[in-house]
């Protein structure tokens, strides 16, 4: 370590002071070994005005106005005080990181930064410069004197003075003006009640009874360092290991030092920490920061034996005889994920995601902690859980798995939610549960993963609730139709959902993940449907993700029961042309091209539309397929085939709409007929007559529960009726024109 000579420094001060001359090529820096020399060191909180090793070594060659100007430097008058304390303290040597590392060298800066707190702890003597404290007093709690620092003085707030404080064995503290305002054994109470670490920690340092790794990383939650990498590289030392700076790779600095710890610790509370409330999220068995540590102040390990005695109540007395003692003990990293024997219980409902238990706890007689895990893709993560309202189920597991330490991939997704067609039904739309996310517009994040909307209907005794959620990057949508409204409130009923939609997450995502692709240049469609229980009614979801994009378009309706096919699971499609305005917002409804010499265009409603020659007997709501020669084969009728369980309906929302063809402007509006015109040909209609099928909710869900039988049919949507002339004028006669449009599940 480099070491401020303190004699030599004095006297080229002394020298500069009075305007004598120096001698240039005298050194004020010994290299020396921190266990063969007594030496003081200080402790500090860093300001702009700091002198590094440079300007130290070149102060006698500066010229005097740039020398005045360092001289007059707050910190080095700290450094000029720090050597006048320990002259007078008898010792000849003093460390300060500022100017004793030359930081233009990585190498010898990762050399101090790993051997800091040991050159602390060798010290005789460590003095703490408090430069915010005026007073001659111990400070204590003052937040208007103190307030971006916690209600004391910075030095208790920053990151690299924790491991200053414990190491040391005789800690010193000075206010601003250099005064003694008392010692750490003195004031051993006051410091556990600032700074939280325990009272023979302070008094007798770590090796006296070391805490367990997530005690000694929560002394450091709440303390902050001025780059993100240091949060990490200021524990090194108190958690006994050493790694290499990499300054510029951020929260990965702190995934690091973990993995460290697991290789030279089997301390399994390293994965005990609890989410803060802010960054939750689903993801790495490690914690991204301190800070996630805040709650494990008291934890203390437990012995094997006793770990299994807790648990020997919820353990199959077979598995119990053979669980091995020396598994807790061994957990070693591979390329897979962190290997490991863990206690897991799976949430009531959930086959992937567990209660896992952990031999430590939060008290001296309370019970192991646990921590929530979700499995996916054959490896287990972290897993954000509501706190309470879901039962665990089952005996306990004895198991070996892999706990990843890489993040999950994750990016937000973009919803859009049309329910026009539940609200227009009666239904009422109650609300959001997650207001970070609500409304109809929603962006899913890895800390906000899961939204809920409710659905009421009072009149039919209905309530239901549609999860729109992400997981491991995968969009999912879920639906809860399982409770009258007699038995909840609507707040309740949410809160319900979820919950359990939760501890369903991973299930539901690869329910839909599941669900083959043919390739990108697809668009993908999800639907289900499902009953809701003791009514006539039920629920749709469909959900689109646009081709190459995070976006999503999610419609959901009600509808009462026809001819239902229940789908309580999701199916996919893969539709072409998801962009295409001849679609639906869901790509189900495909308009059919044909040929476009076939193609006669005409303007119905003030709408261009194209049309084909239709043989002779084609109706409104026919349905079939195209023969490999483009011909529209023939398989049923709508109206005709499913009128049994209309009843009379079909005399009102079910009658078809007709619209007004308009004539071009030349033509004659007296005559019955008109002529259309197409790629090199032409036709006359006679008295025709434009009809579609109609455009109402009731009709639109009579069309829904026929999803599943006309799937992959083409429909006539639109025909043109022409009446039989017998005139010898027309050059050519069309009895039927029609639109078709392929079904790839109908849904209006």
């Amino acid at each position: 370590m480099r070491l401020i000579n303190i004699n030599a420094f004095l006297r080229r001060e002394k020298l500069i002071k009075e305007g004598n001359r120096i001698d240039r090529r005298a050194k004020v820096f010994e290299f020396c070994d921190d266990e063969m020399k007594e030496y003081a060191i200080l402790s500090h909180r860093w300001s702009k005005e700091e002198v590094n090793y440079e300007e130290m070594t070149e102060l006698a060659k500066m010229e005097k106005d740039e020398q005045d100007e360092v001289r007059l430097r707050g910190g080095y008058q700290k450094i000029l005080n720090s050597c006048d304390q320990a002259q007078r303290d008898g010792y000849r040597f003093l460390w300060i990181d500022t100017c004793c590392i030359d930081k233009r060298s990585s190498a010898e800066l990762s050399e101090a930064i790993n051997s800091m707190y040991r050159w602390y702890e060798d010290s005789k003597v460590c003095y703490a410069y408090l430069h915010d404290v005026p007073g001659t007093s111990f400070p204590t709690y003052d937040e208007s004197t103190y307030p971006n620092s916690n209600g004391y003085p910075e030095w208790f707030s920053r990151g690299w003075t924790l491991q200053e404080m414990i190491a040391p064995n005789n800690l010193q503290f000075f206010n601003k003006h250099w005064q003694s305002i008392g010692d750490k054994e003195r004031h051993a109470k006051e410091l556990k009640c600032i700074t939280g670490v325990p009272r023979h920690i302070l008094t007798d340092g770590l090796s006296s009874n070391r805490p367990c790794v997530a005690q000694i990383i929560s002394w450091a939650a709440h303390r902050m360092t001025t780059r993100v990498e240091d949060r990490a590289y200021s524990l090194l030392g108190l958690l006994d290991v050493n790694m290499p700076m990499l300054y510029g790779e951020g929260k990965k600095a702190f995934h690091r030092l973990q993995l460290e710890i697991i290789r030279m610790s089997n301390d399994q509370s390293i994965i005990a920490w609890a989410f803060d409330g802010q960054n939750e999220r689903t993801g790495s068995t490690l914690a991204d920061d301190p800070i996630f540590f805040g709650c494990c102040s008291t934890m203390e390990l437990m012995e094997p034996i006793e770990f299994i005695q807790y648990l020997k109540d919820g353990i199959p007395e077979e598995d119990l005889r053979s669980i091995n003692e020396d598994r807790f003990g061994i957990f070693p990293i591979t390329n897979r994920g962190i290997q490991i024997w863990l206690f897991l219980r799976p949430y009531h409902d959930s086959h992937s995601v567990f209660e896992a238990w952990l031999p430590c706890r939060d008290s001296p007689s309370g019970p192991p902690v646990s921590i929530n895990l979700a499995l996916w893709k054959s490896n287990y993560y972290r897993y954000l859980m509501p706190l309470c309202g879901i039962p665990v189920e089952g005996t306990l597991q004895f198991r070996q798995l892999y706990l990843r330490y890489q993040d999950a991939a994750y990016r937000n997704a973009m919803l859009k939610i049309d329910d026009s067609g539940v609200t227009n039904t009666g239904f009422m739309d109650c609300s959001t549960y997650s207001e970070e996310v609500g409304g109809h517009a929603l962006t899913l994040t890895s800390t906000n993963p899961l939204c809920i909307k409710v659905y009421s209907n009072d009149q039919a005794n209905c309530l239901f609730a549609i999860g729109v959620g992400q997981c491991f990057g995968q969009v999912w949508i879920h639906s809860v139709c399982d409770a009258p409204t007699s038995e909840y409130s609507w707040e309740d009923y949410a809160s319900l959902a979820y919950n359990t939609m939760m501890a369903r997450g991973p299930e539901n995502a690869r329910s839909m993940a599941g669900i083959c692709s043919q390739g990108e240049r697809y668009g993908r469609v999800w639907f289900k449907q499902t009953f809701l229980p003791e009514s006539n009614w039920a629920v749709r979801i469909s959900c689109i993700m646009w081709q190459s994009s995070r976006n999503y378009g999610v419609r959901i309706e009600t509808f009462q029961l026809f001819c239902f096919d229940n789908v309580s699971v999701f199916r996919g499609l893969d539709v072409e042309g998801t962009n295409d305005p001849n679609c639906d917002m869901r790509g189900l409804m495909i308009c059919h091209s044909l040929n476009k010499q076939e193609l006669y265009k005409l303007s119905m409603d003030k709408v261009t539309m194209d049309f084909s020659l239709a043989p002779n007997g084609t109706k409104l709501g026919d349905y079939g397929h195209f023969t490999d020669l483009g011909h529209f084969k023939y398989e049923g009728n709508i109206f005709a085939h499913f009128q049994g369980p209309l009843g009379s309906c079909l005399e009102s929302d079910f009658a078809p709409r007709q619209h007004k063809i308009d004539k071009d402007p030349g033509s004659d509006t007296e005559s019955n007929s008109m002529t259309v015109l197409g790629f090199g040909s032409r036709v006359v209609l006679y008295k025709p007559l434009a009809l579609s099928l109609p455009s109402n909710h009731h009709f639109n869900s009579f069309l829904t529960s026929l999803s599943t039988r006309l799937a992959n049919r083409y429909l006539i949507t639109r025909v043109i009726q022409c009446a039989a002339d017998h005139s010898n004028e027309r050059p050519r006669e069309c009895n039927h024109a029609a639109r078709s449009y392929k079904c790839k599940s109908i849904g209006i």
